[in-house]
């Protein structure tokens, strides 16, 4: 075969794998994702919290995504005090603990050999997973996994995870 000839067959046969090379690339990254897929108070709550630049970042990042529905079971009036800016500390905590540092795709969480473990959140704090009767985080359902994103993967849960020093500031009618 004549050296032409072979050079435009690879090229024909590279070219599919390089256009969808570049469109697994151009996935948006893990807030523009949620944007799209209708969290629509996830990511006001992370633009309240100013972490949208930081989820927007190089990543990995794993996000534990709570549903719209999921931020309507927090107690009345909670959501609004979270959104105010005097607030804005404790609601980064919150959506940190949300965040696991790295790839965690769903076959990578169900893998563990412990039926409960614990993985350490972007804020610090460790966050519980449970095996045992489906795949739950600090007791909150993952509905729906691996939706990818540019820099991560996002989860969906049925209800917002709170760390325990915020749940106590929280019972206590107050934020840090």
């Amino acid at each position: 075969m004549p050296t032409i000839l072979r050079s435009m067959l690879v090229a024909a046969l590279a070219v599919p794998l390089v256009l969808a090379s570049l469109t697994a690339r151009a996935a948006d990254d893990v807030v523009s994702t949620a944007g799209k897929a209708q969290f629509t108070t996830l990511v006001a709550a992370i633009e309240a919290a100013g972490l949208v630049e930081t989820l927007k970042g190089k990543g990995p990042f794993t996000v534990f995504a709570p549903s719209n529905a999921a931020f309507d079971k927090l107690p009345a009036g909670t959501l609004d005090m979270l959104l105010k800016p005097e607030n804005k500390k404790t609601l980064a905590q919150i959506l940190t603990y949300h965040v696991l540092p790295g790839e965690y795709p769903a076959e990578r969480l169900l893998k563990a050999r412990a039926p409960v473990y614990t993985v350490k959140t972007a804020g610090g704090v460790p966050v519980t997973f449970d095996k045992r009767s489906g795949l739950t985080i600090d007791g909150a359902k993952i509905e729906k996994t691996d939706i990818p994103a540019s820099n991560g993967t996002i989860h969906v849960i049925d209800t917002v995870i709170l760390p325990k020093s915020v749940k106590k500031a929280l019972a206590a009618g107050k934020s840090h």
